[in-house]
């Protein structure tokens, strides 16, 4: 009962009419910016972190949660009408939802995701107000070497799991601690990898890693890889008010609560992330699919939008029950939001409930506020996403480095970060295209301080002897639940990624019948009335055609 005075304290302040407008930016802005075709969450997060510098402390949480929802919902329009998923956890959302919008329904996949977004996020949120008061006050007994072995927990699970490859992750970890002990040593005062820049003496700031690895080295890399031409955006010409039909919501209730249920708990446990809890949602999805909706997988079945997009709303809200209760970051933009806590001194943590009782309590206030505000302007603004859409890819990219730029130097003011952003943001190229993960990287670097200095407290309390670290019965079973996690997240990562692989199997399967229909009708010059042909890239089929054809004369007996 005391937690909820305390959130009904926290709507008190949160609907101030200055914040119900800091809400309603925050949702704005990071529904425009994570609508736009390449750019995910974290890269959203760390790209908008600077506006909130100007503001005091509630404020700019309050901007930043509607910042990290709108930008965790910005993907699926992009992912639905453009083919084009923004991060992992957006896959499954294009594997359906760009089917229906081929068929002329894409309108439906666009409700379906934002209703199903919004009731994700209300129960998450919810249970987010009820679980964390709980673990927070157990949390406050816990001392340095529990701490320690927390952190330890995070390093393991993250740095082995993000990416496809376990020692590309740990050697990505390994470049983010190194980063974030760079500075002067706060115990002996002595300097620590500054090669003698005095610039370097403060450290290197948390944001412009964030920025320089997810902002300005995603743009590179994409810039890269793309070719000019107009992008290919399915149209939505009907109105919002009849997107929806009767069996469109009989289809999605159970769905959004299934994938909510599974959402929240893998958010709350480093155990693969929000891509993880969508696979195994669509995987649930089509399991109890029956009959002709059972067919409908893999052409365009509203359930498969339905479930794994609540289940990434629920893993993000998820995610904040580790991150406020006990300073841990389980994914990179928890990481990211964790550094804009820090920049105010604000430290995540068992005792964040008692010091920043107000600011907290508000702050999830205005969680729920932004998922209203989310669903209000999602469905009426849609034709304005997609204008968004259509902006060309040079200019949009040559946005991202300007404001990478400008939020470097907002950071300090000092040319000097522009320079080390340049040299983050080639590094995150470079890892980007030689396939390591930068997520651990920016962990690492904000993980790292803290983990040394719970790991030197320790020390100093066990008299210099490594054995205290494991004498306490919570850092035992804080570090037999790591090794039962890393083994359940690598079963459900094995599981995902087949999955997934029989997802692509049957997806090649169905292009390689499409092309060699099309084959036929160009051979008949007679159209064939069941051909896809939004199915396939103009790119993709002369190449085909060849092969078709190099085939048959491979197959052709030789002559004489």
């Amino acid at each position: 009962m005391d937690s909820i005075t305390l959130l009904l304290e926290g709507f008190a302040t949160a609907a101030q009419p200055i914040y119900l407008l800091y809400a309603l930016l925050g949702v704005f802005v990071g529904t425009a910016v994570g609508v736009l075709p390449g750019i995910g969450p974290a890269m959203t997060v760390a790209l908008l972190l600077p506006i909130t510098y100007a503001l005091e402390p509630t404020a700019a949480l309050i901007v930043f949660a509607g910042i990290y929802y709108g930008g965790m919902y910005g993907g699926s329009t992009t992912s639905i009408l453009l083919n084009t998923p923004g991060e992992s956890a957006s896959i499954v959302t294009a594997l359906e939802g760009n089917k229906m919008a081929r068929a002329g329904r894409g309108a439906a996949a666009l409700a379906t995701a934002a209703i199903g977004s919004f009731l994700a996020g209300t129960i998450a949120t919810v249970l987010l107000t009820l679980v964390a008061p709980t673990i927070a006050r157990w949390a406050v007994g816990l001392g340095p070497r529990d701490y320690f072995a927390l952190m330890i927990v995070a390093f393991l699970t993250i740095g082995a799991l993000f990416g496809a490859s376990v020692w590309r992750g740990v050697v990505s970890l390994a470049i983010g601690l190194l980063i974030g002990l760079v500075g002067v040593d706060s115990i002996s005062g002595q300097s620590r990898f500054t090669l003698g820049i005095p610039q370097l003496t403060d450290g290197i700031d948390v944001v412009l890693v964030a920025v320089g690895l997810f902002a300005l080295g995603e743009a590179l890399y994409i810039g890269s890889r793309l070719r000019s031409g107009q992008i290919p955006l399915i149209p939505i010409t009907r109105g919002w008010r009849t997107w929806m039909r009767r069996s469109d919501w009989a289809r999605s209730w159970k769905p959004w609560l299934r994938g909510t249920a599974i959402g929240f708990p893998i958010g709350t446990i480093p155990a693969g992330g929000a891509d993880v809890a969508t696979f195994l949602s669509y995987a649930t999805e089509r399991g109890l699919a029956k009959g002709e909706y059972k067919q409908q997988f893999g052409k365009g079945a509203i359930e498969g939008v339905a479930g794994p997009e609540s289940a990434n709303n629920a893993a993000a809200a998820g995610v904040l029950v580790p991150l406020l209760t006990l300073g841990i970051p389980t994914t990179a933009t928890a990481a990211i939001i964790l550094s804009a806590f820090q920049t105010y001194g604000i430290q995540p943590g068992p005792r964040l409930f008692e010091s920043q009782g107000p600011l907290v309590w508000a702050l999830i206030a205005s969680l729920y506020i932004g998922n209203v505000m989310l669903l209000v302007l999602n469905l009426p603004l849609v034709g304005l996403w997609v204008k968004l859409l259509q902006i060309p890819r040079p200019y949009l990219y040559a946005g991202i480095l300007v404001f990478a730029g400008l939020g470097a130097y907002a950071a300090n003011f000092t040319t000097f970060d522009i320079f080390i952003l340049l040299i983050l943001g080639v590094m995150g190229f470079f890892m980007r295209r030689h396939g390591f993960p930068v997520s651990p990287l920016v962990v690492g670097a904000i993980l790292g301080p803290m983990a040394e200095e719970e790991l030197r407290q320790a020390m100093q309390l066990g008299v210099g002897d490594p054995a205290y670290l494991v004498q306490s019965p919570f850092a035992v079973i804080a570090y037999v639940l790591a090794i039962v996690i890393i083994g359940l997240s690598l079963w459900l990562r094995r599981r995902s990624a087949r999955f997934e692989a029989r997802l692509a199997a049957e997806s090649a399967a169905t292009s390689t019948e499409a092309i060699a229909t099309l084959d036929v009708e160009i051979e008949s010059h007679e159209p064939h009335p069941q051909l896809d042909r939004g199915a396939l890239s103009t790119t993709s089929i002369p190449t085909a055609r060849r092969g078709l054809r190099r085939r048959r004369r491979d197959e052709e007996p030789p002559g004489d």
